[in-house]
């Protein structure tokens, strides 16, 4: 997703200015694709240059309404039926969880319980969220609704995972892959107390 097609698609709902759009990101796209007010307006800029948007009406004090083309809509149809989700092919979270033997398994439990506690209150947030928006028939709240549906199901699944994780540090298996892994470098570690103390000595 890009910033251009979520201001293209918050267009195709009805002609609005940047304040306008603004307003609608904080109230439905913030959790998904947040932008500043600078981003948006910019891209206003860049949509009109183009020809995917047009200035539809001017108001007092400068204040210009911005509508979706032809081209446009084109444009966005083109993204959403034809053009592959780029998807999270990077997670720095979880790529972190491949080398947490590296550290001691306290630390590697409060990693992961970190991890549990900010994906809970993500999910409290879009609780939050969910219950306080007024949900009607236009575009933005049907298909919203969907979207934040997704994110309180994996934010659930995600402090489930994490919980499940941190108990597993303490699993025989996993305790014997850290020793080894830090057995091989000599270096001041923290113990199991949380006390800094210095690693095992290198086999040999």
């Amino acid at each position: 997703m890009s910033l251009k097609h979520a201001v293209l698609g918050l267009l195709s709902e009805s002609p609005a200015s940047g304040y306008d759009l603004m307003k609608l990101f904080n109230a439905s796209l913030a959790n998904v694709w947040p932008a500043t007010q600078s981003q948006v307006y910019g891209e206003l800029g860049k949509l009109t240059s183009a020809g995917l948007a047009e200035v539809a009406a001017h108001g007092p004090r400068g204040r210009k309404e911005y509508a979706i083309t032809d081209e446009g809509l084109a444009e966005l149809r083109h993204w959403l039926a034809e053009v592959p989700p780029a998807g999270p092919h990077r997670d720095d979270s979880l790529l972190r969880v491949f080398f947490l033997g590296v550290l001691t398994p306290l630390e590697a439990r409060t990693f992961l319980l970190g991890r549990a506690q900010e994906t809970a209150r993500l999910h409290a947030e879009l609780r939050r969220v969910d219950e306080e928006t007024e949900w009607d028939d236009e575009m933005l709240s049907v298909y919203g609704r969907l979207a934040l549906e997704y994110g309180l199901r994996m934010t659930a699944a995600q402090e489930e995972w994490a919980r499940w994780a941190a108990k597993e540090i303490d699993s025989v298996k996993a305790r014997e892959a850290s020793d080894r892994v830090r057995g091989r470098h000599r270096t001041v570690t923290t113990t199991n107390d949380g006390e800094p103390g210095d690693g095992p000595a290198p086999k040999g």
